[in-house]
């Protein structure tokens, strides 16, 4: 038997269908690269912008054929389009869909998997032969990935209590909740047992990791990222339970490299940059949000913090963590967001000059703050145009930085091969490409020279 997952979305998203294969290669079936060729479909959704809702419909659409052709076929829908509490319209707009589970729940397409086809997957689970014993792989890689995938994402913390006025995120994937410690270290030991070398952690709020599984009256003191600002104070563990997460990993023999995602401006703490400095698996690479460049905007959105607090805190980055590598995310026409309050995002990032910078245009999302109180009211012309400005803007300062890297050597760990070159990133993630023909650099790290240097990558020669 063979099953299909084709994912929409965020990192979380890869992550939940990695988690899905998992349970699948566990029962017997196979991955297949064709839908057709499939026993089981499963499309993981997003919805955090509306173009991404429209196309999961429109994909879910493409299935009907499929299901026609072969009716013991099962089709499953989960993630976000579904959300935790369920989607009823789904299910009326979509009744040859035979399960839709919530986001980071694979179970119930698992359940249905077994009771259709409970005799055929007993007799795949006695023939199933692989070289790793099931009690020591929680996590177990798609057979044609143990060996050659290098890098891996694992959930620590799903959903997100904070509760942004533009994000559909807590209303689709529930609260905070953290994952067990021992849980995620499992993971990542089988997965570095099926050849993985470097982990993402993965979070919402990254940072939060563990803060609803250890609170206590003696375990939290006033933490204030906001007080320039006069906002209230944050509470913060006295130990940030991600540093002792990333710490406990770095123990782990075979395991190279750790990198987390995505931080809040208000939850990063000198503990975790000193953690990023101290622990030489700890990739110096942050994903931090500013999400807007002024502060009339970054107030509607509920961000808690301002323009000035970000700015303090990137310059707090880069002075404990030389070499870093920062990333950050930008909505531009939100609502009621000026043309001048636009161009404080466009100095702002003139001035910070970031590695990386996601920009998305706003759209409005059922059930957030945002939708109920201010009306969308930057046209779509608009928001293209302020998407370009910027998108043009970081095409410039990130050849700019990377034109600084010719001539050094790199670190780069090899993850493939593309178009004839081998590929892989450096601590602080920038992508670099180098030939050589002669020698095997999977998963294996490679000192590069760099030669030639674009917007988005590099071009190097071995260092021997």
């Amino acid at each position: 038997m063979n099953y299909h997952i084709s994912t929409f979305g965020c990192q979380m998203n890869e992550a939940d269908s990695q988690r899905l294969a998992s349970e699948l290669e566990r029962l017997g079936l196979h991955a297949s690269a064709s839908r057709e060729d499939a026993d089981v479909i499963v499309l993981n959704t997003c919805v955090v912008r509306q173009n991404a809702e429209d196309k999961a419909y429109s994909f879910i659409q493409t299935l009907k054929p499929l299901k026609w052709r072969n009716p013991d076929m099962v089709i499953g829908v989960m993630g976000c389009l579904v959300g935790v509490r369920g989607n009823s319209l789904l299910q009326k707009a979509f009744p040859f869909v035979d399960v839709f589970t919530a986001p980071s729940d694979p179970q119930p397409i698992l359940d249905l998997v077994i009771q259709r086809e409970g005799k055929q997957l007993a007799s795949l689970e006695v023939q199933r032969h692989t070289a790793l014993q099931d009690e020591q792989v929680p996590f177990l890689l798609p057979e044609n990935e143990r060996g050659v995938r290098v890098t891996a994402n694992i959930p620590v913390v799903y959903g997100c209590s904070h509760a942004c006025s533009f994000c559909i995120i807590p209303f689709r994937r529930g609260a905070e909740r953290s994952r067990p410690e021992s849980e995620i270290v499992d993971d990542v030991r089988s997965l570095v047992q099926q050849g993985v070398k470097e982990v993402t952690l993965l979070g919402q709020i990254v940072d939060r990791y563990g803060y609803d599984l250890a609170r206590s009256d003696n375990a939290v003191r006033a933490y204030n990222p906001g007080a320039a600002s006069g906002k209230p104070s944050v509470p913060r563990l006295l130990h940030t339970p991600l540093v002792q997460l990333v710490r406990t990993l770095s123990e782990i023999e075979g395991l190279q490299r750790i990198r987390f995602l995505t931080s809040h401006p208000n939850w990063m703490t000198d503990e975790l940059l000193d953690a990023i400095r101290e622990l030489p698996k700890v990739m110096p690479h942050i994903e931090v949000p500013i999400q807007a460049g002024d502060n009339e905007v970054l107030d509607r959105m509920r961000r808690g913090y301002s323009v000035d607090d970000y700015r303090a805190l990137i310059e707090r980055i880069r002075s404990k963590v030389p070499g870093v590598g920062i990333a950050t995310d930008i909505i531009v026409g939100f609502c009621d967001e000026t043309e001048q309050q636009f161009q404080h995002t466009y100095d702002l990032l003139e001035e910070l000059r970031l590695d990386v910078i996601h920009i998305a245009q706003y759209s409005t999302r059922p059930n957030t703050l945002a939708s109920r109180k201010w009306v969308d009211d930057v046209s779509p012309t608009e928001k293209e145009r302020r998407f370009r400005a910027l998108e043009e803007q970081h095409e410039r300062i990130t050849a700019s930085i990377n034109s600084s890297y010719i001539g050094k050597t790199v670190e780069v760990l090899v993850e493939d091969q593309h178009h004839g070159k081998w590929r892989g990133r450096t601590p602080n993630n920038k992508l670099v490409f180098f030939e050589d023909a002669a020698h095997e650099w999977l998963g294996q790290i490679a000192a590069v020279k760099v030669r030639q240097t674009g917007a988005w990558s590099m071009q190097g020669v071995l260092d021997l």
